[in-house]
């Protein structure tokens, strides 16, 4: 192997790494994001039943 083909060789491992490091890091920040728009999400709201009170038409009675 001469040379230059030393150096591809080293370019072609470079890129490979540079590129794997790039896949890596732009899932970490859209799992991230999709975490933060989560904690951002308004929380349901509380069904009626569930918070004690009675149905609409339970009242009327």
């Amino acid at each position: 192997m001469g040379p230059d083909e030393a150096g591809n060789a080293n370019r072609d491992r470079r890129r490979a790494r540079l590129a794997s490091s790039l896949r890596e890091n732009l899932k970490r920040r859209k799992a991230q994001q999709r975490s933060r728009a989560g904690d951002a999400a308004p929380a349901p709201a509380p069904d009626a039943l569930a918070s004690g009170s009675p149905p609409a038409d339970e009242e009327r009675r």
